[in-house]
């Protein structure tokens, strides 16, 4: 039967499934498929999409069933980061010729950037009041995961709600086919949720080693349902992935308000939301999995 996809078969594992005819794969990209294939936790098998490439222990564009088991490599260290676009009312013509105007005002809306020193360029110094009303939705179990790792309450976390980051990150506007003018933007979690992934990855790998664990790759190690950190991880990640998508609800208003500020026409837009999620599934029956896919999911639901 054809498929849309090439099946490689892992000695001593699962099947890997990859979407990718047509598509150059690096080899360390289906090493580390091959490596996570082996898992004993891994579910019947795993997939690779179109944009599979090299990560840190666990190939991104890679979707991971595991069976009452987590892998914190495979979730990543920029929990929950993924995409908005808000399709607008306005089209080309509405745009004003010259957009450095609107491009300035966008940058002095939303902290962006990187740079050595004392003072971060993308924090806040001094946090706006719609960016204290949204983490007022995430301060109560922030403080509970605080108390439990206090090291958390040290990291930016409010500093950085409503902020882009540097590296892949961004905002753009853009067309589609028919002249809309669209907002996107590109934002996970941020400094807390980095703390967050790379807390949980270096005590799953000191698990590993305490429990004498034999992994292809120490940055697959995971943690077991009942195991000691695993209802924290989760419970963790489940705050971020929650930070992440608020951080681009903040960002994406803030846009539209300076947007507003310079293109001197009403217009109303709607939202489409992505981002790569860690959730419970049912896996066909058996017991209780969990899917991570370090891709993108989206749902549509109108934005005013």
């Amino acid at each position: 039967m054809d498929t849309h996809y090439i099946e490689q078969e892992v000695p001593g594992g699962v099947p890997v499934k990859m979407w990718t005819r047509g598509v150059p794969v690096e080899d360390e990209a289906k090493r580390q498929l091959t490596n996570a294939a082996r898992l004993p936790i891994v579910f019947k098998h795993i997939a690779a999409m179109p944009d599979v490439h090299f990560g840190i222990g666990a190939t991104i564009g890679s979707v991971i069933p595991t069976l009452k088991a987590i892998i914190p490599a495979a979730v990543g260290v920029d929990i929950g980061c993924g995409m908005m676009a808000c399709k607008t009312t306005l089209t080309a013509v509405d745009l004003p010729d010259n957009l450095a105007p609107l491009r300035s005002a966008i940058e002095r809306a939303v902290p962006h950037g990187r740079a050595p020193g004392a003072r971060d360029p993308g924090a806040w110094s001094k946090t706006p009041g719609s960016v204290n009303t949204a983490w007022a939705q995430l301060e109560p179990e922030f403080t509970e995961l605080c108390r439990d790792y206090p090291k958390i309450a040290k990291t930016n976390h409010i500093q950085h709600l409503g902020t882009l980051g540097s590296g892949n990150h961004f905002i753009e506007v853009c067309l589609d086919e028919a002249g809309h003018v669209w907002f996107m933007l590109h934002s996970g979690s941020r400094g807390v949720g980095n703390f967050i992934g790379t807390m949980f990855i270096e005590l799953a790998k000191q698990d590993a080693m305490r429990n004498n664990v034999h992994l292809p790759d120490r940055d697959l190690a995971y943690f077991e349902e009942g195991a000691r950190y695993f209802g924290d991880y989760v419970r963790a990640v489940g705050w971020a992935q929650k930070f992440a998508a608020i951080n681009r609800e903040v960002m994406m208003k803030r846009v539209i308000e300076a947007a507003k500020a310079v293109i001197h026409k009403n217009f109303r837009f709607f939202r489409r939301i992505c981002g790569p999620v860690l959730a419970p599934e049912a896996c066909q029956a058996r017991d209780t999995g969990r899917v991570r896919r370090s891709g993108r999911s989206c749902s549509r639901m109108l934005f005013s």
